[in-house]
């Protein structure tokens, strides 16, 4: 379908079936859910072809356009991108489903019993850029914890959505599900947005995925919650008792692995007692892969002819192949650093002593902390949750990488055997 001839379709229409079909969706049992996240894999996979050539349209749109290299990246689709994609839906089906699932209950003085019942929040609304992986990641995550999904991908990338959709509709279809439980909005018309923005009586929640400025209008704008996260400021800070061959490792793979995404690193903290050891090696490290380095005085004095960082550098999200570095006295410093700069996003300690691990660990304020091991694990599917529909630095509901509980939320369940609060006189 073609943006033209979609624009005179209602969002609001969309966003009403979308949510008769949460209500189907809510009851499906297990079984048929992972039947249907498996057959919508084998749709994405049949669809290769078909997906790639939608794919190319917008790469090449993208190009004439003059997109800089880091959209571009998280665009482009490829063979095995494709087949992560695939993979992601398989392994949402492998994971416990977490509808219907009972804690324990309480028994009261007035006699109930109390307990809590996992259930879908009902319509999830995603609006994203760039990333055509996102239509399928959600579209999973979304129906495996029994929400429905209204998607609003970017105009960047709406052949290559459609693409996707029109795949996972073929699987839906077939297990008898009604499509419109993974709705995408068929225009590129930002107005669509706005509306989409306005419509809680329809949606639940609102999760967008993108640049900074794409979040922020959807926090202003939105009647409807919203889960965010603004950037990926994520820091290296390696210590006076950091094994620096580690160190070299996880630099080199949090900042050069894939440097476009929100995990990637951004700046580097290194301890006074051991930057005279570290730098010289980390700078011949980030050379040889091409890396920016942009520092404070300290460490522009110990690697001659590398540019000043400011307060911006220090505030920026690159997304690019530049790395700010600073020489810090103290962890008390870097932790100052961090509460300063950082964005609640991820953060890395290289440290042999626990004692200091642990207080990192403690006092750093990011949805994400780790210890001798490379930002680039902030991900949904490394920390165990399978596809992550998106990471929150905000705490109500959910903080860091969320999977399919963090789509779920708790309804009160009592049993009685004829209780009443009051006596009831006959």
């Amino acid at each position: 379908m073609s943006d033209t001839t979609s624009e005179a379709l209602s969002v609001d229409a969309l966003a009403a079936d979308c949510k008769a079909a949460a209500r189907e969706l809510s009851t499906l049992s297990t079984e048929t859910k992972n039947r249907t996240l498996r057959r919508m894999a084998d749709a994405l996979e049949a669809d290769e072809e078909a997906i790639l050539a939608a794919n190319g349209k917008d790469v090449s749109a993208a190009r004439e356009e003059g997109l800089d290299d880091a959209l571009i990246d998280r665009l482009v689709l490829n063979p095995d991108r494709i087949g992560t994609m695939a993979d992601a839906l398989r392994d949402v089906a492998s994971f416990a489903d977490p509808v219907g699932e009972m804690g324990g209950t309480t028994k009261r003085p007035s006699g109930i019993e109390v307990g809590k019942m996992r259930i879908p929040l009902g319509v999830i609304g995603m609006i994203y850029e760039a990333r055509p992986n996102v239509t399928a990641d959600a579209a999973g995550l979304c129906f495996k914890a029994g929400n429905a999904v209204l998607l609003r991908g970017g105009s960047n990338a709406f052949h290559s959505n459609q693409a996707v959709a029109a795949a996972l509709h073929t699987a839906l279809e077939a297990e008898g599900v009604p499509p419109a439980a993974v709705t995408l909005i068929p225009t590129t018309d930002r107005a669509a947005v706005q509306e989409m923005l306005t419509l809680n009586q329809h949606l639940d929640l609102i999760i967008p995925r993108g640049g900074e400025g794409l979040i922020r209008f959807v926090d202003e704008t939105s009647q409807i919650p919203v889960i965010k996260h603004y950037k990926g400021v994520c820091h290296l800070y390696v210590d006076e008792d950091a094994d620096l061959e580690v160190a070299e490792d996880l630099l080199l793979d949090g900042k050069v692995s894939r440097p476009s995404v929100c995990n990637a690193l951004e700046t580097l903290l290194v301890h006074a007692d051991v930057a005279d050891d570290f730098l010289p090696r980390a700078r011949a490290l980030l050379d040889d892969a091409g890396v920016e380095l942009r520092g404070d005085d300290r460490t522009r004095q110990l690697l001659p002819g590398v540019g000043a960082a400011t307060e911006d550098d220090y505030a920026a999200e690159y997304l690019d192949l530049t790395l700010a570095a600073r020489v810090v006295e103290s962890d008390d410093e870097a932790l100052d650093h961090i509460a300063e700069y950082g964005s609640n996003h991820t953060e890395v300690i290289v440290t042999d002593r626990l004692p200091t691990a642990r207080r990192f660990v403690r006092s750093v304020d990011a949805s994400v902390v780790l210890v001798n091991a490379s930002s680039r694990f902030s991900d949904g599917g490394e920390l165990g949750l399978g596809a992550e529909i998106g990471i929150s630095t905000t705490k109500l509901h959910a903080y860091g990488p969320m999977g399919l509980e963090a789509l779920t939320t708790e309804k009160f369940v009592v049993y009685g055997e004829g209780e009443t609060r009051h006596p009831v006189e006959k």
